[in-house]
């Protein structure tokens, strides 16, 4: 009984606290809050009593949202500037929304008052379809200007955003669809990429092609469009020029580390014998063994081959139109090959598993010079996808 009164008691002060809340809201003029708060309460029970406060609250908060929206779209209209017809447009369909989301409820009962709750409903949908045709045709008109006189590269981007808008209001409308490509075309960045090799030394073709190979970045740019190879008549707004400036290949070394060991190990087992030669059995009359140990030696050679490459360059993003270079990062990568095998000489049962297990390897050939650049690659490629992804040209 006590704990039914105490969520009893609870669910009165949260029921007033949502009371409070959506009265606030709707003294404040923040009526779709208010309405929101309501509808959500009554559509789980509108028949329950803590609920009757939040049906005149829906009420009086429909009526006085209903006639802003009203009075904001005379005045819109009033002004007659085209810019308005997205909001005029917006605000029809807010008017719809607010009556769809309240016509499952009804009807609604105020108990006190012994009436149903009132709301005015209207069809709107000529005047949405009517708002729908001014803001397309604004859209399209806006857009058409936009790419028949752009400047910049932001022009036709606003353009190719007004249009993806205008599509999915008005899906196919005129040649929506072409005027999307034709701004998308326009606004993007074109930007050519090519590689120069400062150094002495060769660059693997293959390291060149996965280099260039930029669909393997996952690049993510919308409005910038890199090319390898150039393409006929395709003017070029920024140079990418991936520039080898130094390759250096240590020379092939073995270095060479002697360890000596010793361990005590065993070497079969003597009987027990007491002070007078016998030997010495158990309780149960076995004879008594005690292992015997000698000191076994070896010595371990273990040899390190090793090799090492370093990649150095830079990347430089060049402005074609202003001929001026605008950003530059360095690029860097090294590649080391280390090999270690081993050999002994002496008793092999006083090395640590470790040193055993190197005794099975052997000398293996030297990566060539080729192989050392290619394999310092990889982390260029990491290195020139994160500059890809770090470049903005906005």
């Amino acid at each position: 009984m006590k704990k039914f009164l105490l969520f009893g008691f609870i669910g009165l002060l949260l029921s007033c606290s949502g009371v409070k809340k959506t009265q606030e809201a709707l003294n404040s003029g923040n009526y779709m809050a208010a309405i929101n708060k309501a509808v959500v309460n009554i559509a789980e029970n509108k028949t329950k009593k803590s609920n009757q406060t939040y049906i005149v609250l829906l009420e009086e908060g429909y009526r006085k949202h209903t006639e802003r929206e009203l009075q904001h779209i005379k005045f819109l209209k009033k002004d007659g500037n085209p810019a308005n017809f997205e909001e005029i447009f917006n605000t029809y369909d807010r008017l719809k929304s607010v009556q769809e989301s309240i016509r499952p409820l009804l009807p609604l009962y105020i108990q006190d008052e012994n009436r149903k709750a009132q709301f005015s409903f209207k069809n709107y949908d000529d005047e949405l379809i009517a708002a729908k045709l001014n803001l397309s045709e604004y859209l399209y008109n806006k857009a058409t200007t936009l790419l028949d006189n752009a400047n910049y590269k932001t022009d036709y981007r606003i353009a190719y955003s007004d249009l993806n808008y205008l599509q999915e209001l008005n899906p196919n409308y005129k040649n929506v669809v072409a005027k999307i490509d034709e701004a998308y075309q326009k606004g993007l960045d074109y930007v050519i990429v090519e590689m120069t090799n400062n150094t002495d030394k060769v660059i693997p073709r293959r390291l060149e092609d996965e280099l260039l190979n930029l669909n393997t970045y996952g690049l993510n740019n919308q409005w910038t469009e890199y090319h390898t190879n150039r393409i006929q008549n395709q003017i070029y707004d920024y140079q990418m020029e991936v520039s080898f400036q130094d390759i250096n290949i240590s020379p092939e070394q073995i270095s060479e580390k002697q360890i000596s060991k010793e361990r005590q190990i065993k070497d079969g087992y003597a009987f027990v014998e007491d002070r007078n030669g016998n030997v010495v059995s158990d309780s149960l009359g076995n004879s008594v063994k005690v292992d015997k140990f000698k000191t076994v030696k070896c010595d371990f050679y273990q040899f390190t081959q090793f090799k090492s490459a370093q990649v150095t360059g830079v990347v430089n993003f060049i402005d074609l139109k202003k001929q001026q270079k605008i950003n530059q990062y360095p690029l860097s990568s090294q590649f080391v090959f280390e090999h270690i095998y081993a050999n002994y000489n002496g008793d092999k049962r006083a090395l640590d598993n470790d040193l055993v297990s190197l005794l099975q390897l052997a000398r293996v050939p030297f990566p060539s010079n080729e192989q050392m650049v290619y394999d310092a690659g990889e982390d260029l490629k990491n290195n020139l996808k994160n500059i890809l992804n770090k470049q903005s040209f906005n």
